[in-house]
């Protein structure tokens, strides 16, 4: 019996074969030949596994080739979100706006005033650009931004509540995603959870008496509680923080600069709000209701932000220059009084119904199929729970399931995500930039097609 081992191909054969061979002079440092190897070593354990045929030597070198292109291609693809979920998690949250991509780009092509004062030639600090224009935009004495929300909250504790207690309501100490919770980051801090009252009602009451370094609101983002409940307001946790002797901080999680009850949505909580009702400090993100890059935001008391920014643990969750440079331009944004046309995000909450029904009737008449229907889009991102926004999305139902055609969109370039709901797949323009209509008509004929 002959060996079939024998049949294969040596890796300088590979290497030499017409598809591979003008790859060699890209791939540094043996990656080619280190693919090379590691497709051989596939085939020999395949054919010790079954009594199946050697590759030959064009199927091999399709191999090597399909393999170094996976490596190469970039880790995240763009994809177009018709799920009618504005801030999508999974999907990374705010798109950004022309003038904060190009600001971002801008600072990483090239050196800036980073940590450097031009006017004095010495050592500057990063968290000095952003100050001026958070107090603009939101009213506070002072700001400071990190890297996420979750830091800025274990920091300011950190810094503020080391050793001493601080004190949520039951119903307030939440998992805030990805199997975080408060109790576990207050720990983190070196900070001691105290709760008061039960999981459905807290009464103004409750804190009293304490004696903790600082009362913390949690804003229930990403989850609601209805019925039979009680939350004091923030103005009435003030009243008890000044007895007390104790600061007042505020979790808002998602970071609403605007009224979004102009929008027919439940009213959020804002920045503005929560500074003026008394917080000392408060904490929201940059990269969902904000409509920047992903960060964390602290403002508030200057003496408190300076003792915050000046502590240890800040360097570790110091934002970078590209983030410094997107958030000051979504800022600007809201202090030029334009953010709802020019953040993508308020764009898509802002969108009038007749155009997403023009436009979901556009994509039906091209691809010469489905049903344009009423639906809900929804905001998301742990930003207004429950909270929607009724919409027009085109419905599918194709003969093979929705969710094979739902695989096929996956799979184009760009991929396009929608929902499959009641046996059909939904397309909701809500949350699909009128640029990409293109894009999804092309991806929706190629996957019928198949």
């Amino acid at each position: 019996m002959s060996n079939p081992y024998r049949a294969l191909p040596s890796v300088d054969r590979i290497l030499q074969h017409p598809a591979v061979a003008p790859l060699r002079g890209r791939y540094a440092n043996g990656r080619l030949t280190e693919q090379a190897r590691a497709v051989l070593e596939r085939a020999r354990a395949g054919l010790a596994n079954s009594s199946r045929s050697p590759a030959d030597l064009a199927e091999l070198a399709q191999a090597v080739i399909a393999g170094i292109a996976a490596v190469d291609r970039p880790p995240l693809r763009p994809v177009i979100n018709a799920t009618g979920v504005v801030l999508h998690t999974n999907l990374g949250r705010a798109p950004l706006s022309d003038a904060t991509r190009a600001a971002m780009d801008a600072a990483g092509r090239s050196f800036s005033n980073l940590e450097y004062d031009l006017a004095a030639g010495r050592r500057g600090s990063r968290f000095d650009h952003l100050s001026p224009l958070i107090q603009a935009v939101t009213g506070a004495e002072a700001g400071l931004a990190v890297n996420n929300n979750a830091s800025a909250l274990l920091l300011s504790l950190a810094a503020l509540a080391t050793g001493r207690e601080v004190v949520v309501s039951r119903g307030q100490a939440v998992e805030i995603g990805g199997g975080f919770r408060i109790p576990d980051i207050v720990r983190q801090s070196g900070a001691s959870l105290v709760e008061v009252g039960t999981t459905n009602r807290t009464r103004i009451d409750d804190y009293r008496g304490t004696q903790g370094a600082a009362l913390l609101r949690i804003h229930a983002s990403n989850f609601k509680i209805i019925g039979f409940t009680e939350q004091p307001s923030l103005s009435e946790m003030r009243t008890v923080a000044d007895e007390e002797g104790a600061l007042l901080l505020d979790d808002l999680g998602s970071g609403c600069l605007l009224d979004t009850r102009r929008y027919g949505l439940s009213p959020e909580p804002t920045v503005q709000d929560s500074l003026a009702d008394g917080a000392d400090l408060a904490f929201f993100s940059g990269d969902k209701l904000l409509g920047g890059p992903q960060a964390g935001l602290i403002v508030g008391r200057a003496e408190l932000v300076a003792k915050i920014g000046s502590h240890p643990l800040a360097r570790a969750v110091r934002p970078d220059k590209t983030t410094i440079a997107g958030l000051a331009a979504t800022l600007r944004h809201y202090l030029l009084g334009e953010a709802e046309t020019q953040i993508p995000v308020w764009r898509m909450i802002a969108v009038p119904l007749d155009a997403l029904d023009q436009r979901a009737t556009v994509w039906r008449d091209a691809i010469g199929s489905g049903t344009v229907i009423e639906g809900r889009s929804m905001i998301g991102g742990g930003s207004l729970p429950g909270e929607s926004l009724p919409t027009r999305a085109l419905a599918l139902t194709p003969s093979d399931g929705a969710n094979r055609l739902a695989d096929r969109l996956r799979a184009s370039e760009p991929a396009v995500v929608a929902r499959v709901e009641h046996d059909s797949l939904r397309l909701d323009p809500r949350t699909v930039d009128p640029s990409e209509d293109e894009a999804v008509i092309g991806a929706l004929q190629r996957a019928l097609s198949l």
